[in-house]
């Protein structure tokens, strides 16, 4: 493993009690930093918290990302306990099930976009203020390679995506002379439990598409993630950086 700096800062993993999430907490935590680990589950949050504190000083907060009122008060109460907030990785997210469009529950495709879209956009809302005040910040955004080329039968998951790339874009040029960077990454498919939510023909089709005939490793995702916190990321923002096996390079 290659040693990334990040000693003194504290970060925020959004969806941190397993999977990416987990992973990127982990690589955190190796190159110096304190975590608070984010998520709406509590007992998974005390289980991570469990094996993670070996590694270094870990936070956790039970967070509805889909709440403005639950990302404030997260924020508040994060940046209290670390001592300020320099990271913010928004990696909570959902795949919801597969369908057609005109078969997607209305109901269902709400519940995707609201998650993994609005979570994003109310976590930065919470935490860039923090970032701002330090003139320092790293914000990494967990999009997927469904965002720029749209998965058939997960419209809803697609679509969420493709908002947050555009929602990088945006904020990376809002921020661009703050020192606070705004970047995102754009996965295939990672090996975790969201496979679980998906049909087999729908895992199939997407590792059909990977050039390299594999999925993701969740290490994988940390590695580009930590580099992306880091200082040496000084001259990227609003970029989009490609993790697909070869499937989608621009």
């Amino acid at each position: 493993m290659n040693q990334i700096d990040l000693k003194n800062r504290s970060a925020i993993v959004t969806g941190g009690a397993r999977g990416i999430g987990f992973a990127i907490s982990t690589r955190l935590l190796q190159s110096g930093a304190s975590v608070s680990l984010w998520d709406v589950d509590a007992a998974a949050l005390a289980d991570a918290a469990e094996e993670l504190k070996l590694l270094g000083n870990v936070h956790t907060a039970v967070v509805n990302v889909t709440s403005a009122e639950s990302t404030g008060a997260a924020a508040a109460d994060t940046a209290q306990a670390l001592g300020k907030l320099d990271i913010l990785v928004n990696n909570a997210g959902i795949a919801g099930s597969n369908a057609k469009v005109w078969e997607t529950d209305p109901a269902e495709w709400r519940r995707v976009l609201d998650i993994n879209l609005n979570g994003p956009f109310h976590c930065c809302r919470a935490v860039i203020p923090h970032l701002l005040r330090n003139g320092y910040g790293r914000i990494v955004n967990i999009a997927s390679i469904a965002g720029k080329e749209g998965n058939p039968n997960a419209a809803h998951f697609s679509a969420s995506k493709a908002g947050v790339v555009a929602l990088t874009k945006s904020l990376g040029k809002e921020l661009a002379t703050s020192n606070v960077i705004v970047n995102c990454i754009t996965p295939a498919v990672i090996a975790t439990d969201i496979l679980k939510q998906m049909s087999q023909t729908h895992i199939d089709y997407m590792l059909s598409k990977i050039p390299m005939g594999r999925f993701g490793k969740t290490e994988e995702a940390a590695a580009l993630v930590a580099w992306l916190c880091s200082e040496d990321c000084s001259f990227s923002t609003g970029a989009v950086f490609d993790l697909s096996g070869g499937r989608a390079t621009y």
